[in-house]
């Protein structure tokens, strides 16, 4: 009996919505995998990536720049509570295993190779994690489910975020067709914490230095961002993630001063201040 390929039905979707004329959510099918740490390095001064390998990570999907997996950690008693394969998704245990949702940064098919970048903070199980963990160590990674596909037919791009946005920003610009332009704003504490990045060249990139001021607060992203001007008559999408609260005044200004339709921007609080797991849209 022939394999039902659904990996190719989702794969033609993709392909579909990109070529097309609004964004869409494809999902992919979500598998649960046992990799193991290969080697980890900083990546400016604010991102540690770590990077994943091992059998378990082939066939990895990625898609879509701003797609997400969750690392599962074992409970406080050091039991291991996984979800289980049902069909093309996952069934997850009751009471949810501690778990956190990171950007995958890259895939690298050949080596089959995964990489986090862990924006580092003080008593963040993440950050904790991504210190302490040893190559070799066993990391089990939920997902993607999914991504947000971008047709890359729009006259121009607007990118913003903090360092928790960066690695998906990053892979944006990466993924982008080098002939797109637009506007990247990125929000950093300083120069440190900046990366090289793969810019089409008519896409502005802006480093934004936030300084001495708590990360989350501050208005520097909101500021930057609101200098945007788009030509009469082009077609603009929007994607901005960061702290929820630093978003919402954005949420307003792409709605009813850029005028962007719901299709055409994607807003996303990645963290919440003083909330150790915030979680805003993304789930599995």
């Amino acid at each position: 009996m022939s394999r039902v390929d659904h990996r190719h039905r989702h794969l033609e979707r993709i392909a579909e919505v990109r070529a097309g004329r609004s964004a869409e959510k494809v999902p992919y099918p979500i598998r649960i995998r046992e990799t193991a740490v290969v080697r980890k390095e900083m990546v400016g001064s604010g991102l540690l990536r770590v990077t994943l390998g091992g059998p378990g990570a082939a066939g990895f999907e990625a898609h879509s720049p701003d797609e997400h997996v969750k690392l599962v950690f074992p409970d406080p008693d050091g039991t291991l509570r996984l979800p289980e394969p049902n069909g093309q998704t996952l069934r997850w245990p009751r009471p949810s295993p501690t778990s956190r949702e990171y950007t995958v940064r890259r895939y690298d098919p050949a080596a089959g190779e995964i990489d986090i970048d862990v924006a580092l903070h003080d008593g963040g199980l993440g950050s904790e994690w991504a210190l302490t963990v040893e190559p070799g160590e066993v990391v089990h990674v939920a997902g993607p489910p999914g991504g947000l596909i971008v047709p890359h037919g729009y006259d121009r791009y607007l990118l913003a975020g903090d360092i928790t946005a960066l690695p998906a920003i990053a892979r944006w610009l990466e993924e982008l067709p080098r002939t797109a332009a637009g506007w990247a704003f990125i929000e950093v504490a300083d120069a440190t914490q900046e990366i090289p990045l793969s810019a089409p060249e008519d896409v502005e990139v802006h480093w934004l230095h936030r300084g001495d001021v708590p990360p989350g607060v501050g208005g520097v992203l909101e500021r930057a961002v609101r200098t945007v001007s788009v030509p009469e008559g082009e077609r603009v999408y929007a994607w901005i993630a960061g702290e929820a609260g630093a978003l919402k005044p954005l949420r307003r200004w792409v709605r009813d001063e850029l005028g962007l339709a719901k299709e055409d921007h994607d807003i996303t609080g990645y963290w919440k201040r003083g909330v150790a797991d915030f979680d805003d849209d993304h789930d599995h």
